[in-house]
C-alpha cells in the first residue's frame, strides 16, 4: 500500500515524490507509513508531483504538509510539480489565521506584564485609525463634491436606498415608537396621578416623543437595521473582489457603493422620524383616552398648547445627522472588510455598536447645546 500511494526517485540532488492513488481519512495509517520512508538525506531539492492523485482531502494534505515542512526545515527546498493542491492554500489560511490569534494573545498577556508597552501599541493603533477614518471622510466630501454634477449622481441606486433603509422601515419603527409612547404615557399617568395633574401626562408625552424619543429610537433601529446592512453588503463585496473589479472597469467605487447609500439615508431618516412623532403621539392619545379619560377633542388643543415653536425641529434637526454618522461607520467598515468571513462578522458588529455609540453621543451633545441656545 505505501508504494502505490508514494514513489521516490533520486536525480543529482534532487529527490522527486510522486503521489498515487487516493490520500484519504481512511488510508491514514498508510499514508503515514509512507510519508515515513520518504528522507530528504543529500538532497538539496524536494520535488512533489501530485499529479497522479486520484482524491486528497485535508487529512491526506495535513499530513502531506505537515512532513513536507519538517523536509523543509532540515534545509531540503521543497517544491511542487505543476501546481500545488488546492487543500494547500486553505491549510495556508488557516495556519495563518492561528498565527493571528496566537499573535494577539501574546499581545494580550504582555500586556499585563508590561502595561506601558500595551498602552502605546493601542495607541498608535488608534492614531493609525484616525488618520484613515479622517482619509475616508475626506474621500466622501472629494466623491460629494464631484458629484453635484448630475452625471455622477446616481438616482437609480439612491431610489433603491431610500426604499430599503425608509420605506421598508415604516411598520418595524411605527410599531416601537407606538409601543415606546404608550409606556411613557402609562409610567407617567402613574405619578402624576398621585399629585392630581393627569393632564400634564399629555406634555410630557408631547415633549418626549417629539424632542427626542422620536428620532433617537428611529436611528437607532436603523443603526441596527440599515447599518449592519451597509457593512455586510460592502464587506461581501469585497470578499468577492466586486470592488477591485469596480476599480479595475475605471469605476470609482465611493460614487458608486457608498455615496447612494448616505444620500439615501440622509432623505430616509428625517421621513421615519416624522412617522415616528405621529405614531408615537398616536399611542399617547390612546392611552390618554383609554386610562385617563382625556379624550381626543382635549388631547389635541393640550397637545398644542404643551408645544413650543421649536419643539418638533428640535427632534427632526438631529435626523440627518444621525443618518449621516449611521451611514458612514457603515459603509466605512464595509469596506475595511478583508481576508475572511470571521472579519465580515466582526465588523459588522463593530459598525453596529459604533453607530449607536455615535448616535447616543450626538443626542447628547444635541441637548447641550439645545440648553445653551435655550432652544
Amino acid at each position: 500500500m505505501a508504494r502505490e500511494l508514494l514513489e521516490q526517485a533520486r536525480t543529482g540532488d534532487a529527490l522527486t515524490v510522486r503521489l498515487n492513488g487516493a490520500w484519504r481519512i481512511e488510508n491514514i495509517v498508510a499514508i503515514e507509513a509512507a510519508l515515513a520512508q520518504v528522507s530528504a538525506a543529500g538532497a538539496r531539492r524536494v520535488v512533489v508531483d501530485a499529479r497522479s492523485l486520484e482524491a486528497l482531502d485535508l487529512s491526506g494534505a495535513w499530513l502531506l504538509r505537515e512532513h513536507l515542512q519538517t523536509l523543509q526545515g532540515a534545509g531540503g527546498q521543497v517544491e511542487f510539480a505543476g501546481e500545488a493542491p488546492s487543500q494547500f492554500a486553505f491549510l495556508e489560511e488557516i495556519a495563518s489565521q492561528q498565527l493571528a490569534e496566537t499573535g494577539a494573545q501574546i499581545e494580550r498577556r504582555s500586556g499585563w506584564r508590561n502595561p506601558l508597552g500595551w498602552l502605546g501599541r493601542v495607541s498608535v493603533q488608534q492614531w493609525h485609525q484616525a488618520i484613515d477614518a479622517v482619509g475616508y471622510l475626506g474621500r466622501i466630501a472629494i466623491t460629494g463634491v464631484r458629484s453635484l454634477r448630475p452625471r455622477h449622481l446616481r438616482l437609480a441606486s439612491i431610489t433603491r436606498h431610500i426604499y430599503e433603509t425608509g420605506i421598508q422601515a415604516i411598520p418595524i419603527v411605527s410599531l416601537i415608537a407606538f409601543l415606546i409612547s404608550v409606556i411613557i404615557a402609562y409610567l407617567s399617568a402613574q405619578q402624576l396621578r398621585q399629585f392630581g395633574a393627569d393632564i400634564f401626562t399629555v406634555d410630557l408625552i408631547a415633549i418626549a416623543v417629539l424632542r427626542e424619543m422620536g428620532v433617537l429610537l428611529t436611528a437607532i433601529i436603523v443603526a441596527g437595521r440599515s447599518g449592519s446592512a451597509f457593512a455586510a453588503e460592502l464587506g461581501v463585496m469585497q470578499l468577492n473582489d466586486e470592488v477591485d473589479a469596480l476599480k479595475s472597469m475605471g469605476v470609482d467605487p465611493w460614487e458608486v457603493l457608498v455615496l447612494p447609500r448616505l444620500i439615501g439615508l440622509l432623505i430616509a431618516l428625517p421621513l421615519l422620524t416624522i412617522v415616528a412623532d405621529a405614531m408615537g403621539l398616536a399611542g399617547g392619545a390612546l392611552l390618554s383616552s383609554l386610562l385617563l379619560d382625556i379624550s381626543l377633542t382635549q388631547f389635541i388643543p393640550r397637545l398644542q398648547d404643551a408645544l413650543a415653536p421649536t419643539t418638533f425641529w428640535a427632534g427632526l434637526i438631529k435626523a440627518p445627522v444621525f443618518a449621516a454618522l449611521i451611514a458612514l461607520v457603515g459603509t466605512y467598515r464595509g469596506m475595511q472588510v478583508r481576508d475572511s468571513s470571521r472579519e465580515l462578522g466582526r465588523l459588522t458588529t463593530v459598525a453596529v455598536v459604533e453607530s449607536i455609540f455615535l448616535v447616543i453621543f450626538a443626542d447628547a451633545i444635541f441637548a447641550i447645546v439645545y440648553v445653551e441656545l435655550d432652544f
